[in-house]
Parts: structure tokens; C-alpha cells; sequence
């Protein structure tokens, strides 16, 4: 049986369940006509026991444009529902977390915003998945101020959470200093903004981000004002291009492309230089081809290969411990704490295992002990 036959044979793969027993006209008065009416009168008085009362207390709202999905780009809102599905698949496995899939038609980031508030009250969380960058920077930033419940554009900071951690693992292992390291990162969609982000909070003193167009640096042009925001803190020799950025590396984050680094690049690294090939599904370089060179730890963002650096690890326990601790904001402090405590629950670390299987028992509760 292949793919497309699995998936059409458990569709729909997500289905309502109800808690109550119901099993005559006394109980149908409690879930229903009149009882129901007894609770919509407390929360007309006190909003805030939807959480006692309703769905609200425990369900997550999966939302997409289709404007980035995957590696396959701006496919649109019915190509987005699957994956929406997917996520709301791992909520519920590793979170205990109910979610539904939402894809919104529009490309309009007032609109999709318009929408969401509009949309929030029955969710205790709010998921954004698949919003191209720089859009999706400014839709999250606009609806954590317009929505009662907490936001999170996971492939933003899910992805920035779990790159920390497999690079404090890395870095152990090799012996070295992560916040004394030459970091270069290629990509700076949403997934590379959070990653640079997130290393410069932590303490990383050497950045450097690459696009599409070489390295970020201060007055460099063609930049938005997210690109420009990271180019005042990294890239301090003003560096042009990958090729002389990659030069003394201690390590290379890839979210970006196919086969954009290759052995000759990596040769000219740091001693035991790390290699974080997260493209999907097709890598910056593949794992063969990287330890050939030299690499001394490599990862990906495939389940195929050793150590595949995957925001499922994050997510599903993140979501958990913002909304049982009423957490509205996603703090830096909490990412670090977060990222932290996935590296500390390594079991024999191992070049070929700095991070944890998302099927490791306990790793959803330990991050959202974190949180």
C-alpha cells in the first residue's frame, strides 16, 4: 500500500469524540437544552470560564495560508490541509493535545489576521504553520496582540528551539565553546531569522547569515527590515559571500536549499566543523558527502539519516506547558530553558545522536516542564 492509499484509507484521520455519556432525555437536559444555557450565562459573565467549561480548555487551532508549505512552496490553502492535519496528528500522540486544521484562502496578511481573531475564541492556543516569510513575521506579530490566547508561528521558533539544542550537544561532544564559535547560517526565512535570533540571545559571539544573495551585512542592499535587523548584530567583517563566510566555521545551519554547500567548502571549515543540512527533502549536502569531507557531526531535517533536527520534538510539549501555565508569550528565556532541557535528555550522546527520538518517552512533558 502506498502513501496516497494509506492516507485515503484513515480519512478522515481526525474525528470529534464526545466525553459525556448520553443516554436518554435527562442527559441530553445537562449537554444540551436547558443545561447548556446555565453555562453560557457564568461565561457571559466571566470570559474567562470558557477554560473551566468548554473546548477552549484544551484545543489548538492549526492555521495556514499554504503560502510555504513544506519544501514545496506557495501550494495554497487546500495543498495546506493535509499538513495541517499532520501537526494536529502530533499534538494529539505527543502533546495530549486536541487541534484542529484550519487553512484560511487569502494571501493577504490583513485578511488571514482579520480572520484568526475572529475565529479565536474557541482555541486555547493558536498555531500558525506554513506562512511564507516576511509575511509570516508580521501576521504573528499582529495577531499576539489581538488574540487572548497564545501564538506561535512554530516553523519559526519550534525550529530555532531544537537547532539550539542539537548545537549544545554537537559542540560538547567536539569539545568546544558554542558561545566562542563561528556560527554561519544560510537562510533567513522564518525558520533562519529565529535560528540567528536565538544564538546571538544565547550568546553566540560570530554570526553570520546568508541568503540568497550572499551574506547579510550592515548596509548591504536589498534587505527587508527583518534581514536588516540581523545584519546589525552579525557579520561584523562584512563579509560578501558564503564561499568567504564559510572560511574558519565552526559550524554551518542550512535552512535553505538543495545542494548548496559542498566538500571543498567544508574542507576549508574549522577543525571538526558541524554540519546542520536541514533543507528538505533534498539537504544542503548530503550526510555522506559531509563526513567525507571532514564533517564531524552531521545532521539533517530527514528521518532517514542520523540526528534529524525536527520542530516535532518542541511543539507538542511547548503548546502543553504555555497553556497549562496560562503563558501568553513566548519569551526568549523560555526558548533557551526549553532547548536546554531537550539536549540535557540525550541518553548516551553520540555523534551520531545529539537529540533525542520524538518517540523518547517523557521528552513532550520535559519541555513542557520547561516552559
Amino acid at each position: 500500500m502506498n502513501i496516497a492509499q494509506k492516507h485515503k484509507k484513515n480519512s478522515p484521520k481526525i474525528e470529534t469524540e464526545i466525553k459525556p455519556k448520553i443516554r436518554n432525555k435527562k442527559d441530553l437536559a445537562v449537554f444540551y437544552t436547558p443545561g447548556v444555557g446555565e453555562i453560557s450565562k457564568k461565561i457571559s459573565k466571566n470570559k474567562k470560564l470558557l477554560f473551566d467549561f468548554t473546548i477552549k480548555k484544551n484545543c489548538v487551532a492549526v492555521i495556514s495560508d499554504g503560502s510555504a508549505i513544506l519544501g514545496f512552496g506557495n501550494l495554497g490553502a487546500e495543498a495546506a490541509l493535509p499538513v495541517m492535519e499532520g501537526k494536529c496528528i502530533l499534538f494529539k500522540k505527543f502533546g495530549g493535545l486536541n487541534a484542529f486544521p484550519m487553512t484560511i484562502k487569502t494571501q493577504d496578511p490583513e485578511e488571514f489576521v482579520n480572520v484568526v481573531k475572529n475565529i479565536q475564541t474557541p482555541f486555547s492556543a493558536i498555531n500558525l504553520e506554513d506562512i511564507a516569510a516576511p509575511k509570516c513575521f508580521e501576521i504573528e506579530e499582529k495577531l499576539k496582540k489581538e488574540c487572548d490566547v497564545p501564538v506561535v508561528h512554530d516553523d519559526q521558533h519550534a525550529t530555532s528551539i531544537v537547532v539550539l539544542a542539537g548545537l549544545i550537544n554537537a559542540f560538547k561532544l567536539a569539545n568546544k565553546n558554542l558561545k566562542n564559535s563561528k556560527i554561519v547560517v544560510n537562510g533567513v526565512g522564518a525558520a533562519g531569522f529565529n535560528i540567528v535570533k536565538l544564538l546571538h540571545y544565547f550568546g553566540v559571539k560570530n554570526i553570520i547569515a546568508c541568503d540568497s544573495k550572499g551574506a547579510l551585512y550592515k548596509g548591504r542592499p536589498n534587505m527587508n527590515v527583518y534581514k536588516k535587523e540581523v545584519a546589525n548584530y552579525t557579520n561584523k567583517e562584512k563579509v560578501k559571500t558564503l564561499k568567504e563566510a564559510i572560511i574558519n566555521a565552526d559550524a554551518f545551519v542550512g535552512v535553505s536549499a538543495p545542494n548548496v554547500l559542498n566538500k571543498d567548502l567544508i574542507r576549508k571549515m574549522a577543525e571538526k566543523p558541524i554540519i546542520f543540512a536541514l533543507a528538505n527533502p533534498i539537504p544542503e549536502i548530503y550526510p555522506q558527502d559531509a563526513l567525507k569531507a571532514g564533517a564531524f557531526v552531521v545532521a539533517t531535517g530527514r528521518s532517514d539519516f542520523k540526528n534529524q533536527i525536527n520542530n516535532a520534538l518542541v511543539f507538542p510539549g511547548l503548546f502543553k506547558g504555555m497553556i497549562e501555565k496560562g503563558k501568553k508569550e513566548l519569551t526568549m528565556e523560555m526558548k533557551v530553558k526549553v532547548a536546554m532541557a531537550i539536549a540535557n535528555s540525550v541518553k548516551r550522546l553520540s555523534r551520531n545522536k545529539i537529540i533525542p527520538s520524538i518517540f523518547q518517552k517523557n521528552l513532550h512533558k520535559i519541555v513542557a516542564k520547561a516552559v
